[in-house]
C-alpha cells in the first residue's frame, strides 16, 4: 500500500490516540452494517420459498448468494485496502451493499428470483467489509493486544446484530404502507440506509487511515503488487500456523452458516415463525456479546486453546440442535453455534495476523476470507438439500463431526509447537 514517508515518525503515544480512534469509527460502523445484515438475511429464505415455492431444498440460495457475494467482494476490498487504505476499501464495501439492497429489495417486488439473487451478491460486500474491520481493528494494536481489539469490533456488531432481525417486522409493515411494497421488500430497503449511513461514518471520520499509520512506521513506501488468491494462499501454505488458522476459520464457517440458515426453515416447518427473530438474535449475541471477553482470553491463555474452546462449543451447539422442534434447545442451539464461531473466528484471526507479517498481509486476509465465505456459500446451498433429504437433526449432528476437525488440527499444531521447542 501507497503511504508517504514522513519527515518525522509517529510517536507511540500519537499511534495509540490514532488506534483508539480507529476503534470507535470502527465500532459504529459494525454496530449499523451488523443491522443492516441482521434485519434482512432473517427472511432471505422466505423471499426464495415465496418465488421458487415451500419447502423447495433450494431455500439456501439467498444465504449462498450473500456469502458467495462476500467472497468475491473481500478480494476486491482487499486490493482496493492494499493500495489505497482501510477507508476507500470499507466506503466501496458499503456503497456495494447499500445498491445491492436496493437490487434485492427490487427482486422481491419483481418476484425474480435472477434479480434477487443478484442483489445479495452485492449485499455480500457489507458482510466482507465488516469482516475486514476486525483486521483493520489489529493494524496498530500492540501484540498483546490484538485478540482485544478484534473482540471489541466484534463486540460491537452485537447491538446492530441483536436489534436487527426484530426490525423484519416493522420494516415489513413500514414498506408495505407507506411505499406500497410487497411484505419482505421492506427489510431490504432500510438495510440499503443502514449501510449508507455506514459509508458516511467510514468517509468522514476514519482519519487518518490505521493502515496507513502501519505502512509509515514499518517503513512500506510502495504500493504492494495485486496478487491471486492462489499466491496469497502459497504464503499461507509456507506456515503451518496460517494453515491452521485457515482450516479452522473454514470450517467454523461451514458450520455457522448452515446451521444458522436451515434454523428459520426449520422452524417454519413447526409453526414457530413468530419466534424465528428472537432466535436468530440469540445466534447473533453468541457470534458477538461476547467478544470482548473472548478476546482477552485469547490474549491472555493463546490462540489455539481459544479455537480448542471454541471447537467444543460448536460440538456442544450440534448436539442440542438434534431436537429442531424444542424452542428452548433451538434457542440453546443458535446462541452457542454463534459463541463457538466467535471462540474460533478471534483465535484463527489473531493467530493469521500474528503469523503472517509481510507487506502483502492484507491481500493474504482478504484470500482467508475469500475461502471461508466460499465455505459459507457452499453450506448454505449443501445443506439446504440435506434439510430436505435428512432432516434437521442429522444436519446438526452431522455439524459436531466437522468441528471436530478443529480440534485435530490444533492438537497437531501443539505436537508441532512442543517438537520444536524440545528441539531448540
Amino acid at each position: 500500500m501507497t503511504s508517504p514517508p514522513r519527515e518525522v515518525p509517529r510517536s507511540s503515544v500519537e499511534r495509540a490516540q490514532i488506534q483508539r480512534r480507529s476503534l470507535r469509527v470502527l465500532t459504529l460502523g459494525q454496530v449499523v452494517g451488523a443491522g443492516a445484515l441482521g434485519a434482512a438475511v432473517t427472511i432471505g429464505g422466505f423471499v426464495v420459498e415465496d418465488i421458487i415455492g415451500v419447502a423447495t431444498p433450494w431455500v439456501g440460495l439467498s444465504t449462498a448468494a450473500v456469502t458467495a457475494g462476500s467472497g468475491a467482494m473481500a478480494q476486491i476490498l482487499a486490493r482496493v485496502m492494499a493500495r489505497r487504505g482501510r477507508r476507500v476499501g470499507m466506503q466501496l464495501g458499503y456503497a456495494f451493499a447499500a445498491s445491492g439492497g436496493l437490487v434485492a429489495c427490487a427482486g422481491v417486488q419483481l418476484s425474480s428470483l435472477a434479480v434477487f439473487l443478484c442483489g445479495l451478491l452485492l449485499y455480500g460486500a457489507g458482510s466482507a467489509t465488516n469482516l475486514l474491520a476486525r483486521y483493520a481493528a489489529t493494524d496498530l494494536a500492540e501484540p498483546d493486544q490484538r485478540s482485544r481489539a478484534m473482540g471489541r469490533i466484534l463486540f460491537s456488531a452485537t447491538f446492530g446484530a441483536i436489534f436487527g432481525p426484530t426490525l423484519v417486522g416493522p420494516a415489513e409493515a413500514l414498506g408495505q404502507s407507506v411505499f406500497g411494497l410487497e411484505k419482505y421488500a421492506g427489510p431490504w430497503l432500510l438495510s440499503s440506509f443502514f449501510f449508507l449511513c455506514a459509508m458516511v461514518n467510514v468517509g468522514v471520520r476514519l482519519r487518518p487511515d490505521p493502515l496507513t499509520v502501519w505502512a509509515e512506521g514499518n517503513a512500506v513506501t510502495v504500493a504492494a503488487p495485486a496478487i491471486r488468491v492462489t499466491e496469497s494462499l502459497r504464503v499461507v501454505a509456507r506456515e503451518p500456523a496460517a494453515r491452521l488458522a485457515l482450516l479452522s476459520m473454514v470450517v467454523a464457517q461451514a458450520v455457522m452458516v448452515g446451521v444458522m440458515a436451515m434454523s428459520p426453515i426449520e422452524m417454519k416447518t413447526h409453526q414457530h415463525e413468530m419466534i424465528i427473530p428472537f432466535v436468530v438474535s440469540a445466534h447473533m449475541a453468541g457470534m458477538f456479546a461476547f467478544s470482548p471477553l473472548v478476546g482477552r482470553f485469547a490474549d491472555r491463555v493463546g490462540r489455539l486453546a481459544t479455537m480448542r474452546a471454541g471447537a467444543l462449543v460448536l460440538v456442544l451447539a450440534g448436539c442440542s440442535g438434534t431436537v429442531p422442534h424444542s424452542v428452548p434447545l433451538m434457542f440453546v442451539s443458535m446462541f452457542t453455534v454463534g459463541l463457538g464461531w466467535a471462540f474460533v473466528f478471534i483465535g484463527a484471526s489473531t493467530l493469521l495476523v500474528d503469523t503472517i507479517t509481510s507487506g502483502d498481509r492484507v491481500q493474504v486476509q482478504g484470500a482467508v476470507d475469500f475461502l471461508t465465505a466460499v465455505s459459507g456459500g457452499a453450506a448454505g446451498v449443501l445443506c439446504g438439500f440435506l434439510l430436505s433429504w435428512v432432516g434437521f437433526s442429522a444436519l446438526a449432528l452431522g455439524s459436531t463431526v466437522l468441528s471436530g476437525l478443529i480440534l485435530l488440527g490444533v492438537s497437531g499444531q501443539r505436537r508441532r509447537e512442543k517438537t520444536a521447542v524440545d528441539a531448540g
